[in-house]
């Protein structure tokens, strides 16, 4: 008996390129856990805009009432009070303290506001001298 040799089998044609069932299972598992990961990126993201805009803002206030207090003369007593920035009111409250000499005084101006329903403050300070 003799053995011929045997040619080996021909090779199965795919036809066109394409994926196959684990390839594409494999894909959508990885967009499942990357889609959501981005989504609360940029939530976090929009949050700290939002946050730094009211900050922002507030802070102007800030500068606003503080300049207007001390060109009126208006800063020699603690003062509560509101003011409107656009659609908006923002509380404030001046303190004023007696700073290192008799004749300097520390104003210390807080404006409240609200991020997201969060309350949230800004402070800014100035030293004015009394004997002037």
């Amino acid at each position: 008996m003799t053995s011929t040799p045997t040619s080996p089998a021909p090779s199965v044609s795919r036809g066109a390129a394409g994926f196959t069932l684990v390839e594409a299972l494999a894909a959508l598992l990885v967009l499942a856990i990357v889609i959501p990961v981005a989504v609360r990126g940029i939530q976090i993201a929009s949050m700290a805009g939002e946050a730094a805009q009211r900050k922002s803002v507030a802070l102007r206030v800030a500068d606003r009432v503080l300049n207007e207090l001390v060109v009126t003369g208006n800063w020699q007593r603690s003062a509560n009070g509101n003011a409107v920035e656009g659609d908006e009111t923002f509380q404030w409250q001046l303190k004023s303290q007696t700073w290192e000499k008799d004749t300097l005084k520390m104003l210390s101006l807080r404006v409240l506001y609200k991020t997201r329903g969060n309350p949230c403050d800004v402070r800014l300070c100035t030293v004015v001298d009394t004997s002037l």
